[in-house]
């Protein structure tokens, strides 16, 4: 069965004729909450709905509490005119947009500044919960040279304020100013872990534990390592294949008795210029792989699959994951769809968000 895992989606709220952002997000979170089956809540801006599951054991569990919610908040979405989208950046923005009510969100826009107004972006948060620490931060130490290929499978925001920005992930790019961003360094241990977090409370933006914005990071709130490199996705089918690989590394990574890596700065350089690498081409070409090493894309997510393949065979999620995977190579990722949609319209985007939202009725 494996570790326990929570999944976070955040979704966007649309105008169906321009796809620009709409501010509708109070009347959503107000009609979603109370229905149970995990946590809705508003985001950053007030075209944002954010999606929390309860803690599931099993594939099916997750499957269920996503696709349940998707399709609530679709039939939602549609009742008051608006397209609710899992996409990483929105097609169009409402300019400055409007920030979503409290003090912590206003907090943040002040420390961030000029980057408030385009910080309107999506994405996918997985947490596995692990109960002991130590076991976290060997998790988090093993999972760092996969998350590019995590990145380019999951990349899914190709557009801004109406264009193709030639990224496959406009998002991933967006999130580089941040204080902290990318690739954490490896940690001997979660004493370093604590003492590295703790030495950047107060520098930049980094207001507390919850605004470390590394990709993958121990959770300031939950016994959990929380995975935060993926795009909001558009369909289910990705968000399962993704968490319950994700899953299946961190499990792998807390089980390696190994001697804690080193983080030279070679290494370090090139792990954030593979980020940068995958944002920009997806699957479309080559990768930087665990090694450190341009492959073909393919190969890199073959090596990540192979990695992975004993500890998804003993959860019993190989099946699931492989199909998955093959789905995302075959017709590739989120961006991809996209792309092809556009092709006919504005309209044809609009009907591919709200028929992703909840496609695939069945695991």
């Amino acid at each position: 069965m494996g570790p326990t895992l929570g999944i976070e989606e955040e979704f966007v709220l649309l105008d169906p004729s321009t796809l620009q952002t709409v501010d509708i997000a109070d009347g959503a979170v107000h009609a979603l909450a109370a229905a149970g089956g995990g946590i809705v809540a508003h985001e950053f801006f007030r075209s944002q709905v954010e999606f929390a599951s309860p803690v599931c054991e099993t594939a099916s569990e997750a499957w269920e509490a996503v696709s349940a919610f998707r399709r609530r908040l679709g039939r939602w979405a549609g009742e008051a005119g608006a397209v609710a989208a899992g996409t990483g950046t929105p097609y169009r923005t409402r300019g400055s947009g409007h920030l979503s009510e409290g003090e912590r969100y206003a907090r943040i826009a002040d420390d961030i500044g000029g980057i408030t107004a385009e910080h309107q972006i999506n994405g996918l948060h997985v947490h596995i919960g692990l109960d002991d620490r130590e076991d976290r931060v060997r998790a988090l130490n093993a999972l760092r040279p996969w998350l590019p290929t995590l990145l380019a499978l999951s990349s899914n925001s190709p557009f801004w304020s109406g264009h193709d920005t030639g990224f496959d992930s406009w998002r991933a790019i967006h999130s580089r100013r941040w204080t902290t961003f990318g690739v954490p360094p490896a940690f001997a241990d979660a004493g370093d872990y604590d003492d590295t977090v703790s030495a950047l409370i107060g520098v930049g933006a980094t207001l507390d534990r919850g605004t470390i914005n590394w990709n993958a990071r121990l959770s300031s709130v939950y016994p959990t390592l929380e995975l935060r490199v993926c795009d909001a996705q558009l369909d289910p089918r990705s968000v399962l294949t993704l968490a319950l690989l994700i899953r299946a590394l961190a499990a792998a990574g807390a089980a390696t008795a190994v001697r804690p890596p080193t983080s030279s700065a070679r290494e370090g350089t090139v792990r954030d210029a593979a980020l940068w690498h995958a944002a920009r081409y997806g699957l479309g070409g080559e990768l930087v792989d665990a090694d450190g090493r341009l492959v073909p894309a393919q190969r890199a997510i073959r090596a990540l699959f192979e990695h992975a393949a004993p500890t998804l065979k003993a959860h019993g999620d190989l099946d699931v994951v492989a199909d998955g995977l093959d789905r995302l190579v075959r017709r590739g990722n989120g961006a991809s769809a996209q792309r092809r949609a556009i092709r006919g319209g504005v309209s044809d985007l609009a009907d591919l968000y709200r028929a992703s939202l909840s496609a695939d009725d069945r695991m």
